[in-house]
């Protein structure tokens, strides 16, 4: 019972006291509005700090545009080195908006040290948030991070025939987040490039592919060369595709009783398929012309 009064005494015994001190404090702060000399000071303070953000913005918007010109100047030189525009552009805008973002956070930082905010807790507020933010966002800066490499190192470009896993087709467009490749049935794939781990590029120089005809083991293999040498003559001329005449490799394997007859064919990057068609339909046919038999079961076209 001692205790419960001795706290009511001590608060009613501090009541006053901080009455008397807001008192004080409102009491001072009319007289710094009654003084002339606040407002004059308060003015100039607010003046200079507005000098001192407009001279800040201006040295900002220089450097922006310094560094602008000097990026699209770089991009330049790219093009007329022969690189891929779509590849230029999109190094060139990247790297304008991180220069950009870089600029932003300084101006930000020293605007807000000239109106004098606590700019260090708003740091560590912020690194926080960001840190927070990261960890819910690391896909996307794999992707971020992956696409850019693929731009730089020039992996592939737009036009190209690629393999990524297990889609193959003609990449249509290149990204900093994803990959557009529209295979060949139409499908337009979109691809996030942090899932491009191995890329099969089919663009990059001559490719080559092979026929293999199956023969009977007792077929006259002199008179199949001779017949093969001949659809040569004719439609090698006629075809700016190939890189050189198609090689007859011969007899290489026996295969379910067959014998393969192989070809191999150079040609330029993605024509490989049209070629192959047009040459194995020519060799069929002068085959078939020649009476050479040939077995009924189906021709191996995917190797």
């Amino acid at each position: 019972m001692n205790n419960i009064l001795g706290k009511y005494n001590l608060n009613k015994n501090s009541q006053p006291n901080q009455q008397h001190t807001n008192n004080g404090q409102t009491q001072l702060f009319w007289e710094q509005i009654n003084n002339p000399q606040y407002w004059i000071n308060l003015l100039n303070t607010v003046v200079s700090n507005i000098i001192k953000l407009i001279l800040l913005s201006i040295v900002f918007w220089l450097l922006y545009k310094l560094g602008k010109r000097f990026v699209s100047r770089i991009s330049q030189n790219l093009q007329h080195n022969e690189t891929s525009s779509n590849r230029t552009r999109t190094i060139a805008t990247l790297t304008q908006n991180i220069y950009f973002y870089f600029l932003a956070f300084i101006y930000i930082y020293m605007a807000l040290s000239i109106l004098g905010a606590p700019v260090g807790t708003l740091i560590t507020g912020a690194g926080i948030f960001s840190l927070a933010l990261g960890l819910g966002a690391q896909g996307f800066v794999s992707d971020v991070v992956t696409g850019f490499f693929i731009l730089v190192e020039q992996q592939f470009d737009v036009g190209d025939s690629v393999t990524v896993g297990d889609i193959s087709g003609t990449v249509t467009y290149i990204g900093l987040r994803t990959t557009q490749i529209r295979s060949g049935d139409g499908t337009l794939n979109y691809v996030p490039n942090r899932n491009i781990t191995i890329v099969k590029n089919l663009s990059r120089g001559n490719m080559t592919t092979f026929i293999n005809l199956q023969l009977f083991p007792h077929t006259d293999v002199k008179a199949v060369t001779k017949v093969l040498s001949q659809v040569n003559q004719k439609l090698t001329p006629e075809d700016p595709d190939l890189v050189s005449a198609p090689h007859l490799l011969g007899p290489t394997d026996v295969q379910n009783g067959l014998l393969i007859y192989q070809i191999q064919i150079d040609t330029r990057n993605g024509a490989q398929l049209i070629v192959k068609r047009k040459f194995l339909e020519a060799y069929l046919t002068a085959l078939q012309a020649a009476q050479i038999a040939l077995p009924e079961n189906k021709l191996d076209l995917t190797q």
